[in-house]
């Protein structure tokens, strides 16, 4: 009898465990939709900068696991909620078309209806505000300024009168959100207080994380420029793209120098390793072209989720 009902269970689980590989596995399905439509190969770039608050944190002795975690999930849901919002105003506004060259969108495609994704759009972003009163206990009242801001972004990132990414703005609101910001405050929640270094490193990753953008906006130069999409790339052209590209790079590695003369031997080691990955990516994004480019923006995300675990190591060995 206990055989017979250990074999039952194994068969149960057996059977949703196929289930679940079932539904992953098909495109097709609302799950993998949504999944899909969450760009998660891009969600580095909203853990990075929490990671490296939480190092700076952890090495003043200051690290407080719970407002951690919010801090993780505020990024986390903010950042799906802007893919959210770029999947439904980039089909509205018509920069989505069957031009597309980046990862298939989820309404321009028909998987999402327009309406859903809204809703979805606005789910995402209320959990993140939710998150982020949870934080009010830890940083004060003051934070709900910052989050106003964060949420107000997230929309005004695509829709409205003047949405930023269609007038040179996105660029500014990368660095700002996916690197001074959620380092600071990540920190701040913590420690009660700024510090000159979380400052000066949120930079470091914030310029790196400009490139993702960077990489986006170059692949889809031709079809951002026939929709009006106003990019750094459209209104200074492609060339401006790869140089800009690389000045990231070498900026946030000349902001890490500092810190890196008095590092172990290995630490430097590591720092050069992705160096040189840095370059090989830098000149993927010269050599490709098209949907080809689809490769190197998740190279150019791993690059900053590998950089951000070296700064972490730089700042806790």
């Amino acid at each position: 009898m206990i055989s017979f009902t250990k074999s039952k269970e194994q068969a149960y689980l057996f059977l949703f465990l196929q289930k679940i590989y079932e539904i992953m596995n098909n495109k097709k399905s609302p799950v993998c939709s949504w999944l899909e439509a969450a760009r998660p190969r891009t969600l580095t770039a909203s853990v990075s900068p929490v990671f490296l608050g939480c190092a700076l944190a952890y090495r003043d002795g200051v690290f407080k696991p719970t407002p951690a975690v919010l801090c993780l999930l505020v990024a986390l849901l903010a950042q799906i909620a802007s893919n959210f919002a770029n999947d439904y105003f980039d089909f509205v506004k018509g920069a989505d078309n069957e031009e597309r060259l980046g990862p298939e969108r989820a309404v321009a495609s028909g998987r999402i209806a327009p309406r859903s994704m809204l809703t979805g759009t606005f789910a995402a972003l209320g959990l993140a505000c939710l998150c982020g009163l949870g934080l009010l206990y830890y940083g004060g009242w003051q934070l709900l300024i910052v989050g106003a801001g964060i949420a107000v972004c997230v929309l005004a990132y695509s829709a409205g009168p003047y949405p930023l990414a269609y007038n040179g703005w996105g660029d500014v609101c990368v660095l700002l959100f996916y690197g001074v910001i959620p380092v600071c405050f990540t920190y701040y929640v913590q420690a009660l207080s700024f510090s000159s270094l979380s400052f000066l490193l949120s930079f470091a990753v914030g310029f790196l994380s400009v490139n993702i953008l960077v990489v986006n906006n170059y692949r889809d130069y031709e079809q951002d420029k026939k929709a009006g999409k106003r990019t750094t790339i459209v209104l200074f052209g492609r060339t401006f793209g790869k140089v800009f590209y690389l000045l990231n790079g070498l900026i946030a590695l000349l902001i890490t120098l500092p810190l890196l003369i008095q590092a172990a031997w290995w630490i430097e080691l590591l720092f050069a390793a992705f160096f040189v990955l840095f370059l090989v990516t830098w000149q993927e994004l010269s050599r490709l072209e098209g949907r080809a480019l689809n490769k190197t923006l998740g190279h150019t995300a791993g690059n900053v989720f590998f950089y951000t675990l070296l700064l972490m190591a730089l700042l806790l060995c």
